[in-house]
């Protein structure tokens, strides 16, 4: 694929070519212009706003603590079957495509854990996902801010778009990468008064945490006791109706608090498709592998664009736009090892191909 330059009026970013083959360069021209068209009314969906009800009831539904009866599993499980299982079926998908690979990290390329800082991948793992963006190109898109993902991850030579896509680093040989993009830098002053608000206020109860992921904040519970989910919901609240350029939604055991624009983890995989030359090609073929609902944005739009494969991770049953499932991040690396077997079987000879895969 050759380089291209590209122009993209609607959010303010330019793009020009990075060296190396299929890879463009996108620069903000400015924060505020970015920022500008992405609002949702003047700010949108406001935290305070929120039902605090509503909010632990999202939380129980994507932290469930048992599954359900093995007949609700099984009808789950034939409308998303097993990636592993389906091999062949998505290896078909694949075929004469380009594959591009996006995958969230906690919970889906290392296990959840208590302690968030300790949440590290192993080295078989890595070793897959190294072997993977060999093959293809590839990306980490995690709720993480980039630098702690790309310290646990450890390879330089993928893409990494931290805080659910709003700050966005290409591949680079140096120390630092490159930045694509960062659509809510305006909104860094008022973040870090919003942190310091709320450790001040959640200090109180045992067990809540506040990680600071540059441009949102997470609001970690999983060693918080249920029956003060909700006191603990409002605590956040509380603090967020001092700031009403901020929105709050729920994800696995932990509160999210992002700038109020219309970016997400569905919108930073269109923008990478963009930016790598994929968009409005039929012989692309994006891949999504997560377990939270902020991935959900992602898998919508590969559903919404007809093209590409959503695979959840869960050992239970949820509502979602996945296409197929994994159960662990076990799985996964499963998954991706048979990946680049494909792969690699695939730019053999056809001589030098094992009998079964000349039949394929």
């Amino acid at each position: 694929m050759s380089n291209q330059d590209v122009v993209l009026p609607d959010m303010g970013i330019a793009a020009a070519a990075l060296p190396g083959p299929g890879r463009a360069l996108f620069v903000c021209r400015g924060a505020a212009g970015a920022v500008s068209s992405l609002r949702r009314g003047a700010y949108g969906a406001v935290a305070g706003r929120t039902c605090t009800s509503r909010v632990v009831e999202a939380i129980r539904a994507s932290s469930p603590t048992r599954c359900p009866a093995v007949d609700e599993c099984d009808a789950w499980t034939r409308k998303h079957p097993s990636a592993l299982g389906s091999f062949d079926q998505v290896a078909a998908a694949a075929k004469g495509k380009r594959i591009v690979m996006f995958m969230d990290y906690d919970g889906t390329l290392s296990p959840i854990v208590t302690d968030p800082d300790m949440a590290f991948m192993t080295a078989e793992m890595r070793e897959a996902v190294r072997d993977v963006a060999k093959h293809f190109p590839t990306a980490i898109v995690t709720g993480r801010c980039v630098e702690k993902v790309c310290s646990f991850v450890g390879l330089s030579d993928l893409y990494y778009a931290g805080s659910h896509g709003m700050d966005i680093k290409g591949p680079s040989s140096k120390d630092d990468q490159t930045v694509l993009l960062q659509p809510a830098r305006e909104f860094l002053p008022v973040i870090d008064k919003a942190f310091r608000a709320l450790e001040e206020r959640t200090r109180a109860t045992p067990g809540a945490r506040v990680e600071h992921n540059k441009f949102c904040l997470s609001v970690h519970f999983r060693c918080v006791a249920e029956k003060s989910w909700s006191p603990l919901a409002e605590q956040v609240k509380a603090v967020l109706r001092d700031f009403p350029e901020l929105k709050l939604t729920e994800g696995r055991k932990v509160l999210e608090i992002r700038p109020s624009i219309m970016w997400d983890k569905g919108r930073a995989v269109e923008f990478l498709l963009k930016s790598l030359g994929f968009d409005d090609r039929s012989d692309v073929l994006p891949v999504y592998i997560g377990d939270d609902r902020t991935d959900e944005d992602a898998f919508k739009v590969l559903k919404k664009r007809g093209q590409g494969l959503g695979i959840l991770v869960s050992k239970c049953p949820k509502e979602t736009d996945a296409s197929y499932s994994l159960q662990d991040p076990t799985e996964v690396m499963e998954f991706l090892v048979r990946l680049v077997e494909w792969k690699r079987l695939r730019s053999l000879s056809p001589s030098a191909r094992p009998r079964a895969q000349q039949q394929k």
